[in-house]
């Protein structure tokens, strides 16, 4: 089984959006470089960037997120974004009606159906679990492996945290990458077992 990585852009003080769901200046860094980071020429980074961040993307095979990120984007019109094969949707509710059967989106109660089913959908590939609440309840759970964030100079004050609404203390490993792209610090984690 591929590992389970938790991953967003994150503010200084720990933000993936603000109040109002809007994520600010933080997806900057993904349109002030001049090497496209994928086939539509719309995502331009720096070559430090997409040395790090196109073959980390390459290896993941599932995407875990929220009902909440799944109806905020419409569900991404059935297409999983950045080319990934599969989203895995924790939800609590039915799949909105007259959703494409065939698009494949998954969607399950709980994050450890969630992890389970993801871990079965991508085999040897990676597991991204998007941040925030999902991606906390799924660190919380002792199933992620690995904590990517991408901090972008900015600080929030407030708004919705990276790690959700983890309560407890986890332990990650020291940094064993940190790279400094424009206007991005892109970090990597273990997590401590």
């Amino acid at each position: 089984m591929g590992k389970v990585v938790m991953y967003s852009s994150v503010s200084v003080d720990g933000f993936v959006a603000d109040e109002s769901d809007q994520p600010g200046p933080l997806f900057d860094w993904l349109s002030n470089g001049d090497v496209p980071l994928d086939e539509s020429g719309e995502l331009k980074v720096s070559q430090t960037s997409y040395d790090y961040t196109r073959p980390y993307w390459n290896q993941i095979g599932v995407t875990i997120v929220g009902r909440h990120v799944f109806d905020m984007t419409d569900g991404w019109d059935g297409k999983p974004p950045g080319g990934i094969d599969h989203v895995v949707v924790v939800t609590h509710r039915p799949e909105p009606e007259g959703w494409n059967p065939e698009a494949p989106f998954h969607f399950v109660d709980g994050v450890e159906a969630a992890v389970a089913k993801a871990q079965e959908l991508a085999g040897d590939r990676m597991v991204e679990v998007a941040a925030g609440d999902v991606g906390g309840q799924v660190l919380a759970a002792g199933l992620v492996d690995e904590v990517r964030m991408d901090v972008v100079p900015v600080v929030f004050g407030s708004g919705k945290r990276y790690f959700g609404s983890v309560h407890a203390q986890h332990l990650l490993e020291d940094p064993d990458v940190v790279i400094h792209g424009n206007r991005v610090l892109h970090l990597r984690y273990r997590v401590r077992r």
